[in-house]
């Protein structure tokens, strides 16, 4: 067959000739993210739902058309960039989304060109001795001993369940503060595992008093009750007090998991590592580089305290792992997911954790913890808005003096509306508030006031 000419669409990404099909295509990209980006001209699109979704449909046109249309790539993606809610902008500060490296999105970049598939090693030498290289040191920073990749914290806390289970039968019963992520008692549901026990929360964190009082009132065999504590929070960034319920685990026997999705990558921060102390006495703790790690979707990860526990995920098919394959040296990677095709996203990983090394990484997760502070202390000094507390990472959560919370859901509706802010929304001491999420190195002291100026001009008087 012969090679598409130059300007083909059908050219392919790799190969001898992909670099040449790829440069013209990389400029039409970047300069539809641009375009689109001045098209925007702010955090997110103003008009809401239906006038994003009338632009959407004007640019696509017909999904499928008989004939191609060459300048597609452009058309979209400034369609995209367009309607887009912009992590890297300085107000967009609703949720843990990060703004991606430049130096991780261009990792990301050679894995889609070279395109191979981590379910089996001749289709992914390199990337599988890679991804064992980089799981294993980063599940020892975390004082645990192998990890495995994953989509993100949901899939991680799904086979925390999963592993326990395996270990310990389908009776294991979940533990877990009325502050924890959806995803583990959704996990319990599609396990088959008995109705989670909730644990009140009411400062935000885990009470000690209940959660002894639930380990000693429904005391079972030991490893009978998984205990999922968490290392910063969705709405607050909070962390439960991880070594006294390390400790209670201990004495009642129970198996402990710490959902470190959103807190995790202050481990890199000399600062602020202590605050995860007790993270080394998990027996399986959920990383997310997706959220304080600036690495473009997906980059998660499951740290398990004994490698033995994956054993569980083992599986055989002849086609990717036949025995005499495995007995002749070739590595068996079906048992480090409960995926089979999966793309090596441990290479955007490895590449910015050897770019800007523990000391780098650290250096950011300090920029965005001091910018929490900073915002902070604006909102504390502001007669017109009341901060709920300093915060722990890098979120703040705060609304205007004697509002109702209807007003403060209206407000953030307006801000999105109008395309001049994304901020998020918590419920804590049963009320609502605003939620800024700082994940943005570069933001700085002045984007914080306009933020604030912008809430404020949005509130009724």
């Amino acid at each position: 067959m012969s090679t598409p000419p130059p300007g083909d669409p059908a050219r392919l990404a790799s190969g001898p000739d992909g670099p040449h099909a790829l440069r013209p295509l990389l400029d039409t990209v970047l300069d539809a993210l641009d375009s689109g980006r001045r098209a925007r001209s702010g955090p997110l699109p103003a008009g809401g739902p239906d006038a994003v979704a009338a632009r959407m449909r004007d640019a696509l046109g017909d999904v499928l058309p008989e004939s191609g249309d060459p300048d597609a790539l452009r058309t979209l993606v400034h369609a995209l960039a367009e309607g887009a809610a912009d992590p890297a902008d300085p107000l967009c500060a609703a949720h843990l989304h990060c703004p991606p490296l430049a130096v991780a999105t261009a990792a990301d970049l050679a894995v889609s060109v070279l395109n191979p598939s981590l379910d089996s090693w001749d289709q992914a030498p390199a990337a599988s001795e890679l991804e064992a290289l980089v799981t294993r040191e980063l599940a020892h920073a975390t004082g645990l001993a192998d990890s495995v990749v994953t989509t993100g914290g949901t899939e991680s806390n799904q086979l925390a369940l999963l592993l326990a289970r395996e270990s310990h039968g389908s009776g294991v019963r979940l533990v877990c503060g009325a502050n924890a992520h959806h995803s583990l008692p959704r996990a319990a549901w599609l396990l088959g595992l008995p109705e989670p026990v909730v644990v009140p929360a009411p400062s935000g964190t885990l009470d000690l008093a209940a959660l002894h009082e639930a380990l000693t009132d429904i005391a079972g065999p030991r490893g009978s009750l998984l205990v999922a504590a968490t290392a910063g929070t969705t709405d607050a960034g909070l962390i439960d007090p991880l070594p006294e319920i390390a400790g209670l685990c201990a004495a009642h026997g129970a198996r402990l998991h710490i959902d470190a999705a959103h807190g995790g990558a202050l481990l890199f921060s000399d600062r602020h590592r202590d605050k995860l102390t007790g993270l080394e006495a998990a027996h399986t703790v959920t990383l997310d580089l997706h959220k304080l790690g600036w690495q473009p979707v997906a980059a998660g990860l499951l740290a398990v305290r004994r490698p033995r526990d994956l054993a569980v995920l083992h599986q055989r098919a002849d086609y990717l792992n036949a025995g005499d394959d495995t007995e002749a040296g070739l590595p068996d990677l079906l048992g480090r997911s409960l995926r089979t095709t999966r793309r090596p996203d441990i290479l955007k990983i490895a590449v910015t954790l050897k770019t800007l090394g523990r000391t780098g990484v650290g250096a950011l997760v300090d920029q965005v913890c001091a910018r929490a502070r900073e915002f902070a202390d604006l909102v504390r000094d502001h007669p017109g808005f009341e901060l709920y507390d300093r915060p722990t990472i890098s979120t703040v959560l705060f609304r205007p003096a004697g509002a109702t919370d209807d007003t403060v859901a209206a407000v953030r509706r307006k801000l999105l509306t109008d395309g001049h802010a994304v901020l998020g929304r918590a419920r804590l001491d049963d009320r609502l508030w605003l939620k800024a999420t700082l994940l943005n190195p570069d933001t700085r002291p002045d984007d914080l006031a306009g933020l604030l100026k912008l809430v404020e001009g949005s509130t009724p008087r």
